[in-house]
């Protein structure tokens, strides 16, 4: 009997076929290992959407809606691009903008993952700081604009302490849950081979701890990006989220489209680059 023809390549890449991993599985249904990429529906997806966007502009369905022409958005674009906005280049709003977000997620995981590792081995720290995170971590950034002001100003100080804040408490639960999470039967054979404090932090707690605190970093991650346009109206006359508020008080719709796509796509593009950090730096993660 002939082998069955295999799937190509491109077919595995797309998620219409399954890889050599997958198609060993007997069972698919409830095991997320089984799922393939799925690739090919989200090219599909995007491909749909823009169709819709192109009909609609052709059709003159935009206008009603307050929703520009793709035609005069992609105008828009190349003036953008070649000309700036406000004398600054698109590209100086973007890398600002991303500065901003990386200086607040570095900065809340510098104070949030040794605070969350204390208050997960320690119980006079998860006594001093547990009612304070708890406190802090429902209550949205935007709320806390006109005290950071009060604090630091309207200066660069101000949008980053705001992100800061964003990310602190995302950092420091994720660490704490993922000190929590480290198997006690590890801990005690550690010991038991004569391990210190300091070797099993090292290489028993951390290791274990990676998966959740990379997943604390992706949500830090997202988080920020969608607080930095808040955080840019704090009297900021660059990045994406200003160029946004200063396009919305001239009517320049195509702009504002603009402007939110560049955030959706860098937002992903953000996402897939931590998705890939994590297979390649915790390839044990979900293995016991």
């Amino acid at each position: 009997m002939k082998d069955k023809k295999q799937p190509s390549d491109v077919a595995i890449w797309l998620g219409i076929a399954d890889n050599t991993f997958t198609r060993q599985k007997t069972v698919k249904f409830g095991d997320a290992s089984a799922v393939n990429s799925g690739r090919f529906y989200s090219i599909l997806i995007v491909f749909a959407l823009g169709a819709l966007w192109v009909l609609s502009s052709v059709m003159g369905l935009v206008e009603p809606f307050f929703w520009p022409t793709i035609g005069g958005t992609w105008d828009r674009l190349y003036l953008l691009v070649t000309e700036g906005f406000r004398n600054t280049s698109l590209w100086e709003h973007i890398g600002i903008s991303v500065y901003r977000v990386i200086s607040g997620v570095l900065y809340g995981s510098l104070v949030g993952i040794p605070l969350g590792f204390a208050m997960g081995l320690s119980s006079t720290a998860r006594g001093l700081f547990d009612p304070i995170v708890e406190f802090m971590r429902p209550i949205p950034p935007l709320a806390l604009i006109p005290l950071i002001i009060l604090w630091f100003g309207i200066d660069e100080v101000a949008k980053i302490f705001l992100l800061f804040l964003a990310s602190l408490f995302i950092m420091t639960i994720a660490a704490r849950s993922g000190v929590s999470s480290v198997r006690i039967s590890k801990v005690h054979a550690a010991y038991s081979l004569g391990a210190s404090k300091l070797q099993i932090l090292r290489h028993v707690i951390l290791p274990n701890a990676l998966p959740e605190i990379f997943t604390g970093l992706r949500t830090s991650m997202g988080v920020c990006w969608g607080t930095v346009v808040a955080a840019e109206l704090v009297a900021a006359d660059k990045g994406v989220g200003s160029m946004i508020m200063i396009a919305k008080n001239f009517l320049q719709t195509d702009t504002v489209v603009i402007g939110i796509i560049i955030i959706g796509v860098i937002g992903y593009a953000i996402e897939m680059l931590m998705r890939f950090l994590e297979r390649r730096l915790i390839p044990w993660k979900g293995k016991g």
